[in-house]
């Protein structure tokens, strides 16, 4: 979406069509900002159970063809792929029309180094990604785009916009667009001591929100006042990072180009349940001093005192805010903007 938005800022006229999984909770967000949006079929093969196979292998087959008419009716200049499986049908259906490909995490998934096969040019978020297209000489580094409306706020704005009324530091809790039941449940056994020297910002997810709403309700008055908890955010979502002095997080890409456009310090809790990619992403920012990388299996234990000692040391904070603030992109989404109109006009 920010791509697409600096896509509209140089050429207004462009019409785009997003093309996801079946089932999946993109459709909503997606149309919600006016894109057009269609769905295929779509399937993963990566640690699949060998006998899920069959089943899959149809639904990518299924998804080729849905792919193949998508493009027929749509006729579009140029594709542009971020990664997943839904992907691939498009890549193999389209496969003669110029795509870029642009890889979010440090590490490319499987799916991504398969579309890599079919884009006539790659973009990535930060150089240390190059060695996995070491073949590729058309490899460009732009950062992770950032949606431009997450800037608009200031620190001021933010805290009162959000109710953050004291002078305590804000604490920033969230773990992706679904939530994290680990991070979830670290933080609620924690959080009546935490909230006596923070305030805490806390985005749950669907999922874990009826738990936090009971917790809530147990609350005194005082603490209640200071956790700021919500399901889900969307448009104020910049008012959450740039209220925060520090963030507790998944690891996902989005950590590489949100946090260091805030500035935020980090505790990040790579998903432990999958392939190594959350982990090289927050190796990445704990190599530069921008982030703590702490195991999902210590967040019960160790969270309210890593959180502690870093609140208690605002030297180190500082140190922590000065490092993220080294890794910010300018204009990434724009920079993908442009090669994505120089292969359209190719």
């Amino acid at each position: 979406m920010a791509v697409h938005s600096a896509l509209k800022n140089a050429q207004p006229d462009v019409e785009t069509l997003w093309v996801g999984g079946e089932g999946g909770m993109e459709a909503s967000l997606v149309e919600r900002v006016g894109i057009a949006f269609k769905a295929i079929p779509a399937a993963g093969l990566h640690g699949v159970d060998l006998r899920q196979y069959p089943r899959n292998l149809a639904a990518i087959w299924h998804g080729i063809q849905a792919a193949a008419r998508i493009l027929k009716e749509f006729k579009p200049d140029v594709m542009f792929f971020t990664g997943g499986f839904v992907a691939v049908p498009m890549a193999l259906a389209g496969r003669k029309i110029p795509s870029l490909l642009y890889v979010p995490d440090i590490e490319p998934g499987l799916a991504l180094k398969a579309l890599a096969a079919f884009a006539k040019r790659i973009t990535v978020t930060a150089e240390e990604s190059r060695q996995y297209f070491s073949r590729r000489s058309d490899v460009i580094v732009t950062g992770y785009p950032v949606r431009a409306e997450l800037t608009a706020w200031d620190k001021r704005s933010a805290r009162e916009h959000l109710g953050i009324r004291s002078e305590l530091p804000v604490v920033l809790v969230f773990g992706g667009s679904k939530g994290a039941r680990s991070i979830n449940t670290a933080l609620l056994e924690n959080l009546t001591r935490l909230l006596e020297r923070a305030e805490v910002v806390h985005i749950s997810g669907d999922l874990d929100w009826p738990t936090v709403e009971s917790t809530r309700k147990n609350l005194s008055f005082a603490q209640a006042g200071r956790y700021h908890a919500f399901a889900y955010l969307h448009d104020d979502m910049g008012a959450a990072f740039s209220s925060a002095d520090l963030a507790v997080s998944r690891a996902g890409a989005s950590v590489l180009g949100e946090l260091p456009q805030f500035g935020l310090p980090a505790i990040l809790v790579p998903y432990p349940y999958a392939w190594r990619y959350q982990k090289v992403n927050a190796d990445r920012l704990a190599k530069y001093g921008a982030a703590l990388v702490m195991e999902d299996a210590r967040l019960k234990s160790g969270l309210y005192m890593t959180i502690e000692k870093l609140l208690e040391n605002p030297q180190k904070l500082f140190e922590m805010r000065s490092a993220m603030l080294a890794q910010r992109s300018a204009d990434a989404a724009g920079k993908i903007a442009a090669q994505l109109l120089q292969l359209a006009g190719e």
